[in-house]
């Protein structure tokens, strides 16, 4: 009895649409950057630096590489766009691009601003920053087309 319970939980989670589907229709609040067609890009809420960005594809696919060549590289190319924004705003050296994603099933990439490997460090305390600290930050990234 239990094993059918757990099952029909996890048909049931996984039938849900994913937090950054979500956050795409509206659903849940964001701070978002960049959006066109296919792709949407946000403020991660718990960031490693100011400006570190989350890219997502419209269409929820839980891991980056069962996305579609096309969607991939779409992505990408939206991501270039995000990234060279987040270069110039923030003036680090780079940017880091970073695939993780076994929290959200929804594929994803992150846009870390960085002036050393070290400022990539996922196990490293997060920033906590006010609504007006991400507002700022949102205002100054935001690419309107």
């Amino acid at each position: 009895m239990c094993a059918k319970n757990t099952k029909l939980k996890l048909l049931t989670f996984r039938n849900m649409a994913s937090i950054f589907t979500r956050i795409i229709n509206g659903e849940i609040p964001c701070y978002k950057i960049a959006e066109d067609d296919n792709y949407f890009a946000f403020l991660d809420i718990n960031p490693l630096a100011k400006g570190h960005t989350l890219v997502v594809p419209k269409i929820e696919e839980d891991y980056i590489f069962d996305l579609s060549d096309e969607t991939l590289a779409g992505m990408m190319v939206f991501a270039k766009k995000v990234a060279a924004r987040i270069k110039e705003v923030t003036a680090c050296k780079r940017v880091a691009v970073v695939v993780l994603g076994m929290e959200v099933p929804h594929a994803h990439i992150h846009l870390i601003p960085m002036n050393s490997e070290a400022d990539v460090d996922f196990k490293k305390a997060k920033l906590e920053l006010t609504k007006e600290e991400f507002l700022e930050i949102t205002s100054r990234l935001q690419i309107v087309e």
